[in-house]
């Protein structure tokens, strides 16, 4: 009997899942949109029933977070996610202009690749089956290693309501043997139409190296700026919140705050009242080094960990209660752990003299890392506001809302998503959040309005055709003649 290695066996898997999702997604594209919904909303309600078993499963599987908020993440990727989706015409003629003689059609692209995160697993799943199934496509989910066996079960979950449904069999494929061979398999085959990738940044670049077109998003380091003219103990409770979410592991999270001098002191007593840790300097090196891997990357170690893990990671004597560690920074760079993104609830906190300087701090943190992504703004002043909105290079510029939810489109009126596009200055292919229109090929009939001569500018006006006065009196004359002539 021979023995097949894991990555041979992982490689014929994912062919056979992609030559699946093709069959059962040509069957799928001519499905009515009625049928379409249908399938949509039966997964959905699927996921939702499920929600605390799979969040359950995430948390014990990958030790990150609280499962209590994977339970909301994973409500959030079922309902407010399908709520949104619902009434979206995806199928046939998706608009008609009368005005200007034209029409859309959606074309779905195919097969889609999900590569799914640890970070928020379950969540993901739903999330990306979901706005691939309302858009005609099928899908392929290429689990994280470290979470496989949440993300089986969930696709499993989706699997068995969908084909319940009406689904064809085959068109949500999940591989069971992850591995490195396989998640590169599926990104590089000829059936894969597009592939929607979430997770670390050497993933997200391989996605885009791999000649498929991709959908990809960059790592989050969004600072939160809280003006002078911020309502201060409410913008504390939001970052915080915000921080301690499923301890952190949302990317749109705050990474740092940053005040100006003259508030310094109010924000400082804020957080501190609010259970926020202020580590000293010896504190701040000793946690510092386990935050980045010598590679310059972050400790998976630390990712979705609470305070009181963190704190005996690094050896610290940490209050009982505390709900955020913060250390107080004045630079930033690719070696300063705390002006990075971190997943976990440690803030890092800046000092500014005045907003120009804020402004300019915000940007130099994102281009360190987190191009594109999100920065999260408290004030009551609309000139501040549209100022951070003109100048920050992100794509997603957060309100007086908490950043892990305000970027998901849960506590603002974003697009829900948990694929969150960084725009071109980010490395990715769109600034959305991402949504079933993003997985349609969009067709356009016009019809013409203009001709040659009309670009140009030589059109001619049509002659209006005259008669000779002379040859007009000479026919009146004839008609007067015969009309004697009658008479007689």
């Amino acid at each position: 009997m021979i023995t097949l290695d894991k990555d041979l066996m992982s490689i014929q898997e994912t062919r056979n899942l992609i030559a699946k999702a093709k069959d059962a997604q040509e069957i799928y594209k001519t499905f009515t949109q009625e049928k379409v919904d249908k399938i949509v909303e039966e997964v959905a309600k699927a996921a939702e029933k499920e929600a605390v078993k799979l969040a359950k499963m995430a948390w014990e599987e990958t030790g990150f977070g609280r499962w209590e908020d994977k339970v909301v993440k994973n409500t959030f990727a079922s309902k407010v996610v399908y709520e949104n989706i619902k009434d979206m015409k995806t199928v046939g003629i998706i608009r008609e202009d009368e005005e200007k003689k034209f029409f859309e059609v959606a074309v779905p692209v195919g097969v889609v690749a999900g590569l799914i995160p640890s970070t928020n697993p379950t969540s993901t799943t739903i999330y990306k089956t979901l706005i691939a199934l309302k858009s005609g496509n099928g899908i392929v989910v290429s689990p994280h290693p470290n979470a496989k066996n949440c993300i089986i079960e969930t696709a499993k979950v989706l699997t068995e309501a969908a084909v319940k449904a009406g689904a064809p069999e085959g068109l949500i494929g999940c591989i069971t043997i992850p591995s490195l061979e396989s998640t590169n398999l599926l990104m590089k085959h000829k059936d894969t139409a597009l592939i929607l990738a979430t997770g670390g940044e050497a993933m997200v670049k391989a996605a885009y190296s791999s000649g498929t077109p991709a959908i990809g998003v960059g790592p989050g380091n969004g600072p939160a700026f809280i003006d002078k003219s911020a309502k201060v103990e409410l913008a504390v409770k939001r970052i915080l919140d915000s921080k301690t979410f499923d301890n952190g592991v949302i990317c749109a999270s705050e990474q740092s705050v940053v005040v100006e001098k003259s508030m310094k002191e109010l924000v400082i007593k804020e957080l501190k009242k609010q259970g926020a840790y202020f580590l000293n300097e010896e504190e701040s090196k000793k946690l510092g080094n386990f935050i980045l891997r010598a590679n310059g990357t972050m400790n998976p170690q630390i990712v979705g960990k609470s305070v009181e893990a963190l704190a005996s990671m690094a050896n610290l004597n940490v209050p009982a209660g505390a709900r955020v560690l913060i250390s107080e920074q004045t630079t930033v760079g690719k070696n300063n752990p705390y002006s990075r993104e971190k997943l976990t609830p440690i803030l890092a906190f800046y000092t500014v003299d005045n907003l120009e300087e804020g402004i300019n701090l915000c940007t130099e943190i994102l281009m360190n890392e987190g191009k594109g992504h999100t920065l999260v703004l408290h004030s009551e002043n609309k000139e501040v506001i549209k100022e951070f909105g003109l100048r920050i290079p992100v794509s997603r510029l957060l309100v007086n809302t908490p950043g892990a939810l305000g970027g998901i489109g849960g506590s603002t009126n974003l697009v829900p998503a948990l694929t969150l596009g960084c725009g071109a200055v980010g490395g990715s292919s769109t600034s959305d959040n991402v949504g079933p229109i993003n997985l349609l090929n969009i067709k356009r009939v016009a019809y013409g309005v203009r001709e040659l001569e009309d670009l140009r500018g030589t059109k001619q006006e049509e002659p209006v055709n005259t008669i000779n006065e002379e040859y007009l009196e000479l026919i009146i004359s004839k008609v007067v003649e015969k009309l004697s002539a009658l008479n007689k």
